[in-house]
Protein backbone atom coordinates (compact mmCIF):
# COMPACT_ATOMS: atom_id res chain seq x y z
CA UNK A 1 0.00 0.00 0.00
CA UNK A 2 0.91 3.42 -0.77
CA UNK A 3 1.92 5.87 2.08
CA UNK A 4 1.14 8.93 -0.10
CA UNK A 5 -1.00 10.17 -2.10
CA UNK A 6 -2.50 12.92 -4.61
CA UNK A 7 -5.17 14.96 -3.09
CA UNK A 8 -7.59 18.15 -3.56
CA UNK A 9 -6.41 20.09 -0.19
CA UNK A 10 -7.93 23.78 0.00
CA UNK A 11 -6.30 26.10 2.36
CA UNK A 12 -8.75 28.88 1.83
CA UNK A 13 -11.51 30.08 0.10
CA UNK A 14 -10.15 29.82 -3.68
CA UNK A 15 -7.02 28.28 -2.68
CA UNK A 16 -6.52 25.27 -3.47
CA UNK A 17 -4.37 22.53 -5.24
CA UNK A 18 -3.04 19.09 -6.17
CA UNK A 19 -0.95 17.53 -3.14
CA UNK A 20 0.68 14.77 -1.77
CA UNK A 21 -0.60 14.27 1.36
CA UNK A 22 -0.75 10.66 3.42
CA UNK A 23 -3.12 7.98 2.49
CA UNK A 24 -6.05 7.90 5.55
CA UNK A 25 -5.67 5.58 7.84
CA UNK A 26 -8.15 2.61 7.46
CA UNK A 27 -10.72 2.92 9.77
CA UNK A 28 -10.71 -0.02 12.98
CA UNK A 29 -13.97 -1.12 11.58
CA UNK A 30 -14.36 1.06 8.54
CA UNK A 31 -13.22 0.46 5.24
CA UNK A 32 -10.35 2.13 2.60
CA UNK A 33 -11.81 2.39 -0.76
CA UNK A 34 -9.55 3.07 -3.85
CA UNK A 35 -11.72 6.33 -5.35
CA UNK A 36 -12.22 5.71 -9.39
CA UNK A 37 -14.68 8.51 -9.81
CA UNK A 38 -15.76 11.75 -7.67
CA UNK A 39 -18.42 14.66 -8.91
CA UNK A 40 -18.33 18.08 -8.50
CA UNK A 41 -21.37 19.77 -7.14
CA UNK A 42 -23.02 23.23 -6.56
CA UNK A 43 -22.74 22.54 -2.99
CA UNK A 44 -18.43 21.77 -3.37
CA UNK A 45 -18.16 25.19 -5.79
CA UNK A 46 -20.05 27.23 -3.05
CA UNK A 47 -17.12 25.74 -0.19
CA UNK A 48 -14.35 26.35 -2.83
CA UNK A 49 -15.67 30.25 -3.30
CA UNK A 50 -16.43 30.72 0.91
CA UNK A 51 -16.06 27.76 3.20
CA UNK A 52 -18.21 26.08 4.78
CA UNK A 53 -19.68 25.77 8.08
CA UNK A 54 -18.72 21.94 8.87
CA UNK A 55 -15.35 22.47 7.31
CA UNK A 56 -11.91 23.39 8.98
CA UNK A 57 -9.35 24.02 6.43
CA UNK A 58 -7.14 22.37 5.04
CA UNK A 59 -9.87 19.95 3.64
CA UNK A 60 -10.78 17.94 0.94
CA UNK A 61 -14.23 17.55 -0.49
CA UNK A 62 -16.08 15.35 -2.74
CA UNK A 63 -18.88 13.61 -1.85
CA UNK A 64 -20.08 12.36 -5.20
CA UNK A 65 -18.06 8.99 -5.03
CA UNK A 66 -17.32 5.71 -6.65
CA UNK A 67 -14.66 3.15 -5.88
CA UNK A 68 -13.06 -0.35 -4.78
CA UNK A 69 -12.66 -1.62 -1.13
CA UNK A 70 -8.84 -2.18 -1.11
CA UNK A 71 -8.66 -2.54 2.36
CA UNK A 72 -11.12 -3.27 5.52
CA UNK A 73 -10.08 -2.47 9.51
CA UNK A 74 -8.92 -4.95 11.83
CA UNK A 75 -12.18 -5.05 13.45
CA UNK A 76 -14.21 -4.68 10.89
CA UNK A 77 -16.99 -7.43 10.47
CA UNK A 78 -19.40 -5.97 7.46
CA UNK A 79 -20.70 -7.69 4.37
CA UNK A 80 -18.57 -5.16 1.66
CA UNK A 81 -15.16 -7.17 0.60
CA UNK A 82 -11.75 -6.34 -0.73
CA UNK A 83 -12.09 -5.51 -4.83
CA UNK A 84 -16.13 -4.77 -4.57
CA UNK A 85 -16.82 -1.78 -6.34
CA UNK A 86 -19.40 0.32 -4.21
CA UNK A 87 -21.28 3.68 -5.11
CA UNK A 88 -20.94 5.89 -1.74
CA UNK A 89 -23.43 8.85 -0.39
CA UNK A 90 -22.25 11.17 1.54
CA UNK A 91 -25.30 11.38 4.28
CA UNK A 92 -24.82 9.90 7.58
CA UNK A 93 -28.08 9.70 9.87
CA UNK A 94 -27.69 9.64 12.93
CA UNK A 95 -30.39 6.89 13.86
CA UNK A 96 -32.04 7.81 16.67
CA UNK A 97 -34.14 11.09 16.38
CA UNK A 98 -38.04 10.43 16.07
CA UNK A 99 -37.11 11.43 12.00
CA UNK A 100 -34.71 8.27 11.52
CA UNK A 101 -36.91 6.11 13.65
CA UNK A 102 -39.76 6.52 11.61
CA UNK A 103 -37.96 6.12 8.03
CA UNK A 104 -37.73 9.82 7.39
CA UNK A 105 -34.06 9.78 7.23
CA UNK A 106 -33.65 12.93 4.70
CA UNK A 107 -35.09 14.85 7.72
CA UNK A 108 -32.87 13.25 10.32
CA UNK A 109 -32.25 16.16 13.21
CA UNK A 110 -28.00 15.42 13.31
CA UNK A 111 -26.91 14.04 10.33
CA UNK A 112 -23.05 14.57 9.17
CA UNK A 113 -21.78 13.86 5.91
CA UNK A 114 -18.58 12.84 4.38
CA UNK A 115 -16.21 15.25 3.09
CA UNK A 116 -17.30 17.53 5.75
CA UNK A 117 -17.23 15.53 9.02
CA UNK A 118 -14.62 13.32 7.50
CA UNK A 119 -12.39 13.64 4.47
CA UNK A 120 -13.70 13.53 1.09
CA UNK A 121 -13.20 11.60 -1.66
CA UNK A 122 -11.12 13.94 -4.34
CA UNK A 123 -8.12 12.01 -3.86
CA UNK A 124 -6.76 8.97 -4.73
CA UNK A 125 -8.32 6.60 -1.52
CA UNK A 126 -10.54 7.61 0.98
CA UNK A 127 -11.42 6.37 4.29
CA UNK A 128 -14.79 5.26 4.73
CA UNK A 129 -15.70 4.95 8.49
CA UNK A 130 -18.19 2.82 10.31
CA UNK A 131 -20.54 5.16 10.73
CA UNK A 132 -20.96 5.31 7.25
CA UNK A 133 -21.27 1.89 7.00
CA UNK A 134 -24.05 1.29 9.64
CA UNK A 135 -26.06 4.62 9.28
CA UNK A 136 -24.97 5.76 5.38
CA UNK A 137 -25.61 4.92 1.99
CA UNK A 138 -23.71 1.89 0.15
CA UNK A 139 -24.54 0.26 -2.75
CA UNK A 140 -22.79 -1.94 -4.80
CA UNK A 141 -21.92 -1.39 -8.03
CA UNK A 142 -23.19 -3.72 -10.95
CA UNK A 143 -20.50 -5.61 -13.45
CA UNK A 144 -19.98 -3.27 -16.15
CA UNK A 145 -21.56 -0.25 -14.80
CA UNK A 146 -18.90 3.08 -15.63
CA UNK A 147 -18.00 4.15 -12.09
CA UNK A 148 -18.20 7.68 -13.12
CA UNK A 149 -22.10 7.29 -14.13
CA UNK A 150 -22.03 5.68 -10.76
CA UNK A 151 -21.02 8.39 -8.70
CA UNK A 152 -23.43 10.91 -10.03
CA UNK A 153 -26.26 8.82 -7.87
CA UNK A 154 -25.93 11.06 -4.97
CA UNK A 155 -27.95 14.23 -6.77
CA UNK A 156 -30.25 11.97 -8.30
CA UNK A 157 -31.54 10.88 -5.12
CA UNK A 158 -32.15 14.41 -3.76
CA UNK A 159 -34.68 14.91 -7.00
CA UNK A 160 -36.41 11.89 -6.63
CA UNK A 161 -37.07 12.52 -3.36
CA UNK A 162 -38.52 16.00 -3.98
CA UNK A 163 -40.64 13.73 -7.24
CA UNK A 164 -42.06 12.07 -4.97
CA UNK A 165 -43.04 14.73 -2.53
CA UNK A 166 -44.37 16.42 -5.55
CA UNK A 167 -46.19 13.52 -6.83
CA UNK A 168 -45.13 14.23 -10.59
CA UNK A 169 -47.23 11.21 -12.47
CA UNK A 170 -49.00 10.81 -15.57
CA UNK A 171 -50.04 13.50 -18.01
CA UNK A 172 -48.80 15.94 -15.69
CA UNK A 173 -47.34 19.60 -16.71
CA UNK A 174 -44.24 20.41 -14.96
CA UNK A 175 -42.14 23.86 -14.88
CA UNK A 176 -38.42 23.48 -13.68
CA UNK A 177 -36.74 27.08 -12.67
CA UNK A 178 -33.20 26.54 -12.87
CA UNK A 179 -31.51 24.56 -16.16
CA UNK A 180 -28.47 23.53 -14.39
CA UNK A 181 -27.23 19.75 -13.51
CA UNK A 182 -29.94 19.45 -11.03
CA UNK A 183 -33.04 20.94 -13.43
CA UNK A 184 -31.67 18.65 -16.30
CA UNK A 185 -32.24 15.50 -13.70
CA UNK A 186 -35.78 16.89 -12.73
CA UNK A 187 -36.44 16.90 -16.26
CA UNK A 188 -35.64 13.40 -17.15
CA UNK A 189 -37.32 12.14 -13.53
CA UNK A 190 -40.12 14.00 -14.88
CA UNK A 191 -40.52 12.24 -17.98
CA UNK A 192 -40.05 9.40 -16.70
CA UNK A 193 -42.64 9.52 -13.91
CA UNK A 194 -45.18 10.02 -16.90
CA UNK A 195 -45.15 14.30 -17.46
CA UNK A 196 -46.95 15.19 -21.10
CA UNK A 197 -44.96 17.81 -20.77
CA UNK A 198 -41.61 19.68 -19.07
CA UNK A 199 -40.69 23.72 -19.63
CA UNK A 200 -37.49 24.69 -18.30
CA UNK A 201 -36.85 28.45 -16.83
CA UNK A 202 -33.28 29.85 -17.28
CA UNK A 203 -31.55 33.33 -18.15
CA UNK A 204 -28.62 31.59 -19.43
CA UNK A 205 -28.77 30.58 -23.12
CA UNK A 206 -26.19 28.11 -22.71
CA UNK A 207 -27.30 26.44 -19.70
CA UNK A 208 -30.72 26.05 -21.38
CA UNK A 209 -29.03 24.63 -24.29
CA UNK A 210 -28.13 21.42 -21.64
CA UNK A 211 -31.57 21.46 -21.15
CA UNK A 212 -32.65 20.60 -24.53
CA UNK A 213 -30.27 18.19 -24.51
CA UNK A 214 -33.05 16.40 -21.81
CA UNK A 215 -35.56 16.68 -24.04
CA UNK A 216 -37.88 19.94 -22.37
CA UNK A 217 -40.59 20.77 -24.42
CA UNK A 218 -39.98 24.45 -24.14
CA UNK A 219 -36.93 26.51 -23.09
CA UNK A 220 -37.74 30.01 -21.70
CA UNK A 221 -35.33 32.47 -21.37
CA UNK A 222 -36.50 34.82 -18.72
CA UNK A 223 -33.85 37.46 -19.19
CA UNK A 224 -35.85 37.67 -22.95
CA UNK A 225 -39.35 37.16 -22.20
CA UNK A 226 -41.95 36.83 -18.81
CA UNK A 227 -41.62 33.49 -17.76
CA UNK A 228 -44.94 33.51 -15.97
CA UNK A 229 -47.06 34.80 -18.82
CA UNK A 230 -45.03 31.95 -21.22
CA UNK A 231 -46.23 29.10 -18.75
CA UNK A 232 -49.41 30.13 -18.61
CA UNK A 233 -49.23 30.92 -22.55
CA UNK A 234 -48.20 26.80 -23.23
CA UNK A 235 -50.59 25.60 -20.61
CA UNK A 236 -53.84 27.29 -21.71
CA UNK A 237 -54.09 30.08 -19.11
CA UNK A 238 -54.55 26.84 -16.40
CA UNK A 239 -50.86 26.65 -15.35
CA UNK A 240 -48.72 23.76 -14.08
CA UNK A 241 -49.42 20.81 -12.19
CA UNK A 242 -45.93 20.99 -10.83
CA UNK A 243 -43.29 23.81 -10.50
CA UNK A 244 -39.54 23.00 -9.23
CA UNK A 245 -38.04 25.87 -8.01
CA UNK A 246 -34.48 24.28 -8.53
CA UNK A 247 -32.02 27.23 -8.31
CA UNK A 248 -30.73 29.78 -5.78
CA UNK A 249 -32.79 32.47 -6.85
CA UNK A 250 -35.35 34.08 -4.32
CA UNK A 251 -37.82 35.08 -7.15
CA UNK A 252 -38.23 31.72 -8.15
CA UNK A 253 -41.07 30.66 -5.67
CA UNK A 254 -42.52 33.72 -6.04
CA UNK A 255 -42.39 33.01 -9.81
CA UNK A 256 -43.94 29.63 -8.83
CA UNK A 257 -47.33 30.51 -6.98
CA UNK A 258 -48.31 32.64 -10.25
CA UNK A 259 -46.85 29.48 -12.71
CA UNK A 260 -48.83 27.02 -10.90
CA UNK A 261 -52.33 25.64 -11.45
CA UNK A 262 -55.12 25.52 -8.85
CA UNK A 263 -54.46 22.95 -6.30
CA UNK A 264 -51.03 22.59 -8.06
CA UNK A 265 -47.65 22.16 -6.33
CA UNK A 266 -44.52 24.62 -5.86
CA UNK A 267 -41.76 22.47 -4.73
CA UNK A 268 -38.86 24.57 -2.98
CA UNK A 269 -35.50 22.22 -4.11
CA UNK A 270 -33.11 24.99 -3.59
CA UNK A 271 -31.50 26.33 -0.50
CA UNK A 272 -31.51 30.46 -0.94
CA UNK A 273 -28.57 32.25 0.53
CA UNK A 274 -28.62 33.07 4.35
CA UNK A 275 -28.69 36.74 3.52
CA UNK A 276 -31.27 36.44 1.01
CA UNK A 277 -33.42 33.71 2.36
CA UNK A 278 -36.53 35.62 3.40
CA UNK A 279 -38.76 35.89 0.44
CA UNK A 280 -42.24 38.29 0.17
CA UNK A 281 -44.46 35.89 -0.90
CA UNK A 282 -48.54 36.96 -1.92
CA UNK A 283 -50.21 33.98 0.22
CA UNK A 284 -53.62 35.17 -0.93
CA UNK A 285 -52.46 33.44 -4.04
CA UNK A 286 -51.83 30.21 -2.10
CA UNK A 287 -54.95 30.67 -0.29
CA UNK A 288 -57.20 31.17 -3.48
CA UNK A 289 -55.28 28.65 -5.91
CA UNK A 290 -55.35 25.83 -3.31
CA UNK A 291 -51.75 25.63 -3.68
CA UNK A 292 -49.67 23.18 -1.79
CA UNK A 293 -45.73 24.59 -1.26
CA UNK A 294 -43.33 21.98 -0.08
CA UNK A 295 -40.06 22.00 0.88
CA UNK A 296 -37.72 19.05 -0.19
CA UNK A 297 -33.96 18.05 1.56
CA UNK A 298 -31.53 15.67 0.64
CA UNK A 299 -32.43 12.03 0.07
CA UNK A 300 -32.91 8.58 2.09
CA UNK A 301 -31.24 5.05 1.59
CA UNK A 302 -34.41 4.41 -0.52
CA UNK A 303 -33.44 6.96 -2.47
CA UNK A 304 -29.66 6.27 -3.10
CA UNK A 305 -30.49 3.15 -3.79
CA UNK A 306 -33.16 3.87 -6.62
CA UNK A 307 -31.03 6.29 -8.24
CA UNK A 308 -28.50 3.84 -8.43
CA UNK A 309 -30.83 1.46 -10.16
CA UNK A 310 -32.27 4.08 -12.89
CA UNK A 311 -28.60 4.46 -13.84
CA UNK A 312 -27.51 0.53 -13.50
CA UNK A 313 -30.65 0.03 -16.30
CA UNK A 314 -29.74 2.81 -18.71
CA UNK A 315 -33.50 4.52 -17.79
CA UNK A 316 -31.79 7.13 -16.41
CA UNK A 317 -29.42 9.27 -18.98
CA UNK A 318 -26.16 9.65 -16.80
CA UNK A 319 -24.31 9.34 -19.64
CA UNK A 320 -26.19 13.25 -20.69
CA UNK A 321 -25.46 14.50 -17.20
CA UNK A 322 -21.84 14.07 -17.14
CA UNK A 323 -20.90 16.78 -19.40
CA UNK A 324 -16.94 16.88 -18.61
CA UNK A 325 -14.42 14.09 -17.38
CA UNK A 326 -11.12 15.15 -15.59
CA UNK A 327 -8.22 13.48 -14.17
CA UNK A 328 -7.62 14.59 -10.83
CA UNK A 329 -4.57 16.94 -12.20
CA UNK A 330 -6.72 18.60 -13.74
CA UNK A 331 -8.81 19.98 -11.12
CA UNK A 332 -7.67 23.27 -11.52
CA UNK A 333 -9.26 23.99 -15.25
CA UNK A 334 -12.37 21.80 -14.43
CA UNK A 335 -13.09 23.94 -11.33
CA UNK A 336 -12.51 26.91 -12.71
CA UNK A 337 -15.03 25.93 -16.14
CA UNK A 338 -17.54 24.78 -13.79
CA UNK A 339 -17.31 28.01 -11.04
CA UNK A 340 -17.95 29.62 -14.84
CA UNK A 341 -21.20 27.46 -15.46
CA UNK A 342 -19.77 26.18 -18.53
CA UNK A 343 -19.80 22.41 -17.59
CA UNK A 344 -23.22 20.70 -16.43
CA UNK A 345 -21.70 17.81 -14.51
CA UNK A 346 -17.51 17.55 -13.99
CA UNK A 347 -16.44 14.08 -12.80
CA UNK A 348 -12.97 13.73 -11.62
CA UNK A 349 -10.80 10.41 -12.09
CA UNK A 350 -7.64 10.30 -9.62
Amino acid sequence: MKKTMRAMVIKAPMDYSIEDVPVPEVPAKGLLLKVEACGLCGSDLRTLRSGHRNITFPWTIGHEVCGTVCAVGGEYDGKWQVGERLAIGPNVYCGECDYCRSGEYELCEKPRELAQHWQGGLAEYMAIPYESLQRGNIEPVSEGVDPVLASVAEPISSCINAQQRAGVTLGNTVVIIGSGPIGCIHIALARLRGASKIFIVDINDSRLAFAEDFGADALINAEREDPIARVLELTGGKGADVVIAATPAPVAPRQGLDMAKKGGKVIQFGGLPKDNSIVDMDMNKVHYKGLYIIGTTTFSPMHFKASLNLITTGQFPAEKLVSHRYSLEDFAEGSRLALEGKVLKGVFKP
